[in-house]
């Protein structure tokens, strides 16, 4: 915040006020002399109001709101011979005149009231915009009113306050879109700003849900682009969904339900964790105790008190059915019972569980961690649903992926092309005869006039076709593995099914181009509507099995190493494979190559890496094998304490030490010579694409194990055979010394297990598991 040195002193002055924050002199000199209202005291054109504005300082703004409004009121305009107030332009129906101080802005264009909805400050909203309702609808340099700002912010309480203040003069409307046809609704749910979302869902519905942006996005769009807001675009481990399923999430409710609901406390943040706690403590107690399955119980009276009500109008019906509705009632209080104490268990269980975890200091931030993402999850949903609820069928059908009618712009460039190339239209000269051509902007036509002839013809532009033509919703939600929202759009328009994008492509070939195993057996369910897609080819005579053949750029598989990612895409192209026509495998496409030829062709790449990733993991576990074995081998043949003379026998052949030492050597030897032949193996073998399906991952799966195993063995056999050194004098120190000597070869074996256990859910999965990477 710079002052502009050319200012006038008075200007100076208030800018150094400002500064210092010494409002009481800048209200006394905005008392003192009306004329400083307009004064712009920064290099980027803000005034005094405006640095008030960013400064939060409320009770400022609302003196120099009220003294610029006195101010106004006072100045004389000339009507005919008569010099009146200026009071009845500023009360009439809100409006405001153009040269009124409160709609002066910096160089964005912003006013105050655009800098009061960003920082979301509803009482300063509130406080400009009360007398001034034209203001809310003012735009910026880049086409942005303030309340599209507060909404961009999501700033919940400015944006509700402008909306009160909108919904006078029903204008609310006209405010909510920006020069790239984003509304308020497009901005929310972009930020995440999810109880934002909500709100505009409910208020505006009906005209926003279907609103398209300049690039022909719907909010619908918007969400099915962002697979993270869903649970299936989340991957959480084993303890993660233990907690997950146990927090409670609140559902998002409109004005009237906000209003009564805000009983929620916020505690200060150092008594968060302590206030977590003591809530499950309560909650626990509560659900055990059965208070909640008493509560319940007083509603069945309630119920059954209103039927018997209604019985005693049907007298006879009532009473011959009165037997079975008992009956039946018992039967589900004694399932509804045996449900509770099952969930009464299982959430006592859950609560020990996370208490545990936010006693400890990392668990309370684990448990935030989830809570957030379960709200995510479940208001997503909530809004997902409610976009389909005020979205009819038709408009999802048909208009999808349609340009924006945006008022502000001509619909008819007639500029040539010398002017401006950019409005879409051309100027050509065939056989010496001028002729132009005129774009319908946004509208895929093109008008050709030939002045010498008199002639008009009209065609459609495919390049602004093309461009035009946008991926439906459920398109991009099965791209990006959103079986939420794929299921609710599949519910609320069946047709939808048989969409397609500008390749030509339906729903179960991007899904399976993708990779997104959750959503294709979701597809698989629904046979009425697949059996009919299976043989769809795209603008290339690509079929399904030729799209899943093609290669990705990024790890779509949710497993580490090139040689499990090809194991994957096998598997893959195989379960894909199976559920399709057995005529499938040996289709052509335009290219004339089928589906095997393109896969072999397109995982090359992938199977030099995974050929390298195998070497180099043989070759280091081949080393710890090979180690192993010598040491095993020189332990096996050597017999602590010696042998008996004359007889052979071992002298300490009948301790327990002693065997579990014989065991736990031979053991070593054999696993590790077993673990070293499959690392040789894998290295000697040729390594084709067809080998990585279960030959080299089942040769190194056995590997590892036999390592593992190995590993051991030796190290018991090590610690048995050493016991009879310190049984005596150190017994009681031998297990720390065992566990420090033990600890650098375990350490190899927990570094390792990870990838052990990666090699086992691999090979015994049927269907892989999809990343949670979106794809645009």
């Amino acid at each position: 915040m710079e002052a502009v040195k050319s200012l006038p002193q008075e200007a100076k002055d208030l800018f150094k006020w400002a500064k210092g924050s010494q409002w009481n002199k800048v209200v006394d000199r905005y008392r003192l002399n009306p004329e400083i209202h307009r004064f712009r005291i920064t290099r980027s054109g803000d005034t005094a109001l405006h640095i008030a504005v960013l400064d939060r300082k409320e009770d400022v703004v609302e003196v120099l709101v009220r003294l610029i409004d006195e101010a106004a009121a006072k100045k004389p305009t000339e009507k005919g011979n008569v010099l009146e107030s200026d009071d009845s332009a500023v009360e009439e129906e809100g409006r405001t005149p153009k040269d009124h101080p409160l709609w002066l802005a910096n160089e964005r264009g912003n006013t105050p009231l655009h800098l009061a909805a960003s920082i979301g400050n509803a009482r300063m909203c509130n406080c400009i915009a009360r007398k001034h309702k034209d203001l809310v609808g003012a735009r910026n340099n880049v086409s942005e009113t303030p309340f599209f700002l507060a909404a961009l912010h999501g700033k919940k309480d400015a944006f509700l306050s402008l909306h009160n203040i909108l919904q006078g003069n029903g204008k609310g409307h006209e405010c909510c879109r920006n020069k790239n046809g984003e509304t308020i609704l497009h901005c929310a749910i972009a930020g995440e700003y999810f109880d934002l979302a909500y709100q505009i869902t409910d208020l505006y519905g009906e005209i926003l849900t279907s609103s398209f942006d300049e690039e022909g996005r719907t909010p619908l769009h918007l969400l099915a682009s962002k697979p993270a807001l869903f649970k299936s675009g989340s991957h959480l481990g084993f303890f993660n969904r233990i907690i997950y399923h146990c927090i409670s999430v609140k559902k998002l409710g409109g004005i009237k339900e906000d209003a009564t609901s805000n009983d929620d406390k916020k505690y200060p943040i150092n008594y968060q964790t302590c206030m977590n706690l003591w809530n499950m403590l309560t909650n626990s107690v509560l659900t055990i105790s059965g208070i909640d399955k008493k509560g319940n119980s007083e509603k069945g009276q309630t119920t059954s008190g209103n039927q018997g009500i209604d019985k005693e109008g049907n007298s006879e019906e009532g009473q011959t059915t009165s037997g079975n509705q008992d009956t039946s009632r018992n039967c589900l209080k004694d399932l509804e019972e045996g449900r509770s104490n099952s969930s009464q268990n299982k959430g006592f269980i859950k609560f020990l569980y996370s208490a545990m975890m936010v006693i400890l200091g990392i668990g309370a931030r684990e448990i935030k961690k989830i809570r957030e993402m379960k709200e995510k999850h479940e208001w997503a949903v909530q809004i997902m649903e409610k976009l389909l609820e005020c979205a009819s069928t038709y408009e999802y059908d048909y208009s999808a992926g349609a340009q924006p009618d945006t008022k502000q712009e001509d619909d008819i460039t007639t500029a040539p092309t010398e002017e401006n190339e950019e409005k879409g239209q051309k100027d050509k000269k065939a056989d010496g005869k001028r002729v132009f051509t005129f774009n319908i902007k946004d509208k895929g036509f093109v008008f050709d006039v030939d002045f010498s002839k008199g002639e008009v013809s009209i065609a459609r532009d495919e390049g602004k076709k093309q461009k035009g033509q946008k991926e439906t919703p459920i398109l991009i939600a099965a791209k990006n593995g959103i079986t939420e929202m794929v299921e609710a759009i599949l519910d609320s328009s069946p047709m939808a099914i048989h969409d397609r994008n500008s390749s030509d492509k339906n729903i179960v070939m991007l899904t399976a181009e993708n990779r997104q195993p959750k959503v294709y057996e979701l597809l698989l369910k629904k046979e009425n509507l697949t059996e009919s897609m299976s043989d769809a080819v795209d603008n290339e005579g690509n079929s399904v099995l030729h799209l899943v053949a093609m290669a990705t750029h990024h790890q779509p598989w949710l497993i580490p190493g090139a040689a499990l990612q090809m194991q994957w895409e096998i598997k893959w192209f195989k379960y894909v494979q199976d559920n399709m026509p057995r005529n499938f495998t040996m289709r052509y496409n335009k290219a004339n190559k089928t589906a095997k030829e393109i896969f072999t062709e397109k995982h090359e790449e992938l199977v030099k890496n995974g050929s390298e990733w195998l070497n180099s993991t043989a070759n280091s576990c081949s080393v710890v094998a090979a180690l192993i074995a010598t040491v095993a081998f020189a332990t096996s043949a050597t017999v602590p304490g010696g042998i008996k003379e004359g007889k052979g026998t071992p002298t300490l052949g009948h301790t327990a030490a002693f065997d579990v030492f014989s065991i736990s050597s031979l053991i070593a030897l054999c696993f590790s010579v077993n673990s070293l032949v499959m690392f040789l193996a894998i290295l000697t073998s040729r390594q084709q694409e067809k080998d990585f399906s279960s030959n080299l991952p089942n040769k190194l799966l056995f590997g590892l194990s036999s390592l593992f195993i190995s590993i051991g063995a030796i190290l018991i056999s090590f610690c048995a055979g050493h016991f009879f050194v310190l049984k005596d004098e150190l017994k009681f120190a031998a297990l720390p010394i065992y566990a420090v000597t033990c600890l650098p070869v375990a350490f190899f074996a927990v570094m390792q297990f990870p990838l052990y256990l990666d090699l086992i859910w691999a090979t015994f999965t049927k269907v892989p598991k999809r990343s949670s990477t979106s794809v645009s």
